[in-house]
């Protein structure tokens, strides 16, 4: 058996500086809250703990702890004297974290109470009953955060184990100014035995730390030491293979737990799936393991310390602070024995009767059943989101002819017929060619001379020929329990007519994408009835480009965060996951920004004059987002949301100039049902 990896650098404090990933890591990771406007007490919780406030009685991020000892001490000189104060969370695993919460009264010559943790969760808690000010209320309390007068000073203490070292810090939301961060600084020092750092947790503490020159650890520094992190919580069996070439990624079959070296661009349905480098958590491997319903997760050097397992069947178990590996002495069924048909589902049946080419500008949701969800979100949006963001003008090329198309060349027949063939069923790799014939039997038809031309004066006359993106906008994505991130083919950058007829039908031919076949199979969606309709969209020279979500990805209950990836160039490195995006946490309680990582990437893609895209080197910081930026893309969230139906949704952006662009917007799946 073996136990959780021991990150390096404190672990729930790089959880949180991680691109995030993880379900209820979020909800240890983010500072749960200074509720300033709110009806609950305001908070000074450590950003990487849970608040007594959302804590559930039986959840494994806290253990009972007795409270012996005194309720503060004024110095501290050993670790001894530091753990009996602390609370440690998540004792015993890869995330455990000892901290205390300590208190600087600046009234009463800067005295400082290091807290019986334990007993006192809560800074308000502490000095209400030791009777350091009479009168509490919610307006004295907030200023303790907001007023660069305040009486006191709230913080958290912890122990970096892997740094290693002592940190200190604030609420993401606290307004330190350098006068304050100083004089805490100075406290600390002369009444704390050992050496210790300022932990920034907002992008406002990290500024003022640097421009006070006062030594820091960032939420990305850490973050660069992160060796474990749960992305989907779960528990599957199946058999452990070290992945490490293209071919062995080809052979994964369903009752498969792969260890990759990093999240692949496309992958099929697996029985869980681990990774041993940080990605991108919005990239569409990763929403599609969510949607999956699989445990999913990053551990550092993941395919050493798993290579006695591999080819054996074993149960991955993956929990909030910790995953765990058990060889099985046989699978819970035969390796040869076929896998449970999953219940059938149906998906929306297409309008078929709508044939003209419809402008983004005139479709709305109702549109949906000849254009589908993604069409008619973005022609809702069209309408609803400006000034705050624009959409790229664009048209929807019905579901009737990629129809027609189908019944010309007897696509169901085809198809039938494949289903029927020996070994499809059986054999990855029949079902692989299989249908990469079908596909080129579609790109390269030829294409009906009538459609061709309703297409290039659609193309003219209403986006003047401009270059576009093709993108899939099918039945069988979108939809409520199955996002379809990423199954169907993007054709970016298309700047002639005779490429653009080429790319609908590389677009339609994508229905038969083997990623997206065995998806649908796994879902229990029938092949036959799925349709493609194709939206042809303005292309943008965007600056920058990203993912957001709506909520905390892993807390359905924090409503308050929008979580947000980017990088440089256009967006498709953002969503194929392949390198590290700058990933940020933003709270409309806190406003705060919380920076958790910034872009691995040294290139980006930009579109090139003759069409398609081309890689240059990024010069200068790597920084993608501001502060100001941030906000005004998580302001656009929420009105995407709002104008399609108060839905969490997983929106993808990009900014040229000064203008937001919205690109997609489909409905956030969770397949936790959370």
């Amino acid at each position: 058996m073996i136990g959780p990896l021991h990150s390096r650098g404190g672990v729930m404090d790089r959880a949180r500086s991680h691109p995030a990933w993880r379900q209820h890591l979020w909800a240890l990771l983010s500072t749960l809250t200074l509720l300033l406007c709110g009806s609950l007490p305001a908070l000074a919780q450590t950003a990487r703990k849970p608040s007594p406030y959302e804590y559930r009685p039986g959840s494994d991020s806290a253990s009972v702890q007795p409270t012996t000892g005194p309720d503060s001490l004024a110095r501290i000189d050993t670790r001894a004297q530091f753990m009996q104060l602390a609370r440690v969370y998540n004792a015993g695993t890869a995330l455990e974290m000892p901290h205390l919460i300590f208190v600087i009264d600046r009234q009463n010559a800067a005295r400082i109470y290091y807290i019986n943790t334990p007993r006192f969760a809560l800074h308000e808690q502490f000095v209400r009953r030791q009777g350091l000010l009479r009168s509490l209320d919610k307006a004295t309390l907030n200023a303790q955060y907001r007023d660069p007068q305040r009486r006191f000073l709230f913080g958290t203490l912890s122990w970096q184990k892997d740094l290693p070292g002592y940190t200190y810090e604030f609420w993401e939301g606290d307004r330190l100014t350098a006068s304050l961060l100083r004089q805490t600084d100075t406290v600390l020092r002369a009444s704390f035995g050992e050496p210790i750092r300022f932990k920034t947790n907002s992008t406002q503490h990290e500024q003022l730390a640097s421009g006070m020159g006062l030594a820091y650890v960032s939420q990305e520094a850490l973050l660069r030491e992160q060796r474990f992190l749960p992305l989907n919580t779960g528990r599957a069996e199946g058999r452990l293979r070290i992945v490490r070439t293209e071919a062995q990624l080809r052979t994964l079959a369903p009752q498969d737990i792969p260890v990759l070296d990093e999240v692949p661009i496309a992958l099929t349905p697996v029985a869980g799936l681990v990774t041993q480098r940080p990605s991108t958590l919005l990239s569409h491997v990763n929403l599609l393991a969510k949607g999956w319903g699989i445990p999913n997760v990053y551990v550092r050097d993941a395919q050493q310390a798993l290579r006695q397992y591999d080819g054996r069947w074993v149960a991955l178990e993956v929990s909030n602070n910790d995953y765990r590996v058990t060889p099985l002495t046989r699978p819970a069924r035969a390796p040869s024995a076929p896998a449970a048909r999953p219940a059938a589902r149906n998906l929306p049946r297409p309008d078929l009767s709508v044939v003209a080419l419809k402008p983004l500008a005139s479709l709305r949701a109702r549109d949906s059943s000849h254009c589908g969800v993604k069409a008619a979100n973005l022609g809702t949006l069209k309408t609803a989101l400006p000034p705050a963001a624009r959409v790229p003008d664009g048209f929807c090329i019905p579901f009737s002819h990629y129809q027609a198309m189908m019944k010309r060349l007897q696509m169901a027949e085809r198809l039938q017929q494949l289903q029927r063939r020996p070994g499809f069923s059986a054999d990855p790799d029949i079902r692989r060619d299989a249908l990469a014939a079908l596909r080129a039997e579609i790109s390269n038809a030829k294409p009906d001379p009538a459609f061709v031309r309703a297409l290039d004066t659609q193309w003219q006359g209403q986006l003047k020929a401009a270059a576009v993106f093709v993108r899939s906008s099918s039945n069988s994505e979108d939809l409520p329990g199955f996002s379809g991130a990423g199954l169907y083919t993007t054709v970016p950058n298309v700047t002639r007519a005779d490429a653009l007829a080429k790319a609908v039908q590389t677009v339609w031919a994508s229905v038969y994408n083997f990623e997206a076949y065995e998806a649908r199979a796994a879902a229990g969606l029938r092949q036959d009835a799925v349709a493609m309709a194709v939206l042809v969209q303005r292309a943008a020279p965007s600056d920058s480009s990203g993912v957001m979500i709506t909520r905390d990805p892993f807390d359905a209950a924090r409503r308050h965060i929008t979580y947000i990836s980017a990088k440089r160039g256009l967006g498709i490195r953002v969503v194929e996951g392949k390198r590290q995006a700058e990933q940020v946490m933003y709270s409309n309680w806190s406003k705060a920004v919380q920076v958790l990582s910034r872009s691995a990437e040294d290139t980006q893609l930009v579109a090139k004059a003759g069409g398609g895209v081309r890689e240059v080197p990024i010069t200068g910081s790597r920084q993608v987002l501001t502060d100001a930026l941030i906000v005004r893309l998580a302001n656009v969230g929420a009105a995407t949301k709002q104008a399609l139906g108060g839905v969490d949704q997983d929106i993808e952006w990009a900014v040229v100039g000064d203008e937001v662009l919205m690109l997609q917007s489909r409905p956030y799946v969770d397949g936790r049902g959370r």
